[in-house]
């Protein structure tokens, strides 16, 4: 009986994980549609909001055109047009005292992230953590900043040390270059890894000798 419970989790856990995210996601993106909705139909007059709600009502319209209207915006966006509306929405938005500090972190953060010629989790790197016997995968998340690469030197580099089984929590570190390892995984096989504890191998990962790894501290 034991053995045929394990082997039913290990079909539904899976299926059951992918079908709650990608759910919780369309709840997120079905949300956002009900709430522009509710301030539509707050303004709009009884008969016209009745014909409102009933098409608010309908299912997947909201997750359709929350995606279209991120699809518009992203055409807009490149456009000349888009981008000096942009720029006008960058400096009113910077002049509110509280707001600006938020958005701007949020908006490079995700220009990092998002962008193609960004450094952010660009590489897979061994890194010797909590202390000198010990090993951990970090992702290369870029430089240190000017201000610290003039106190420390040359030769430093910015990683994020994920925890497991949870990635989306971890710490930030800056540690030597000649003190990390880079592997020849990608990120998504390292991340997978991670959150599997260690039990899901990388596709293509041979792993590494002791003659590879480096000195110690």
């Amino acid at each position: 009986m034991k053995k045929y419970f394990i082997a039913g989790i290990l079909v539904w856990a899976p299926l059951s994980i992918t079908v709650w995210v990608i759910a919780w996601g369309l709840g997120l993106l079905d949300g956002v549609f009900g709430s522009v909705i509710h301030a539509i139909i707050m303004v709009l007059p009884h008969d016209a909001a009745v014909d409102v709600q009933h098409f608010r009502e309908l299912p997947g319209v909201g997750i359709l055109i929350v995606v279209a209207v991120i699809m518009l915006t992203g055409v807009l966006a490149i456009s000349f047009a888009g981008q000096w509306w942009l720029k006008v929405w960058d400096k009113f938005v910077n002049r509110i005292p509280v707001v600006r500090s938020i958005y701007s972190s949020v908006q490079q953060v995700s220009s990092t992230l998002f962008s193609g010629s960004g450094q952010a989790f660009s590489k897979a790197l061994l890194i010797r953590y909590p202390h000198s016997e010990s090993w951990v995968i970090a992702f290369q998340t870029g430089n240190p900043a000017k201000e610290i690469a003039s106190k420390l030197g040359e030769g430093y580099v910015n990683v994020f040390l994920p925890t497991t089984p949870n990635p989306t929590s971890g710490f930030f570190m800056i540690v030597p270059r000649a003190q990390t390892i880079e592997l020849e995984m990608s990120v998504e096989e390292a991340l997978k890894h991670i959150v599997s504890m260690g039990s899901v191998p990388p596709n293509n990962s041979s792993g590494l000798t002791s003659q590879e790894l480096p000195h110690h501290f």
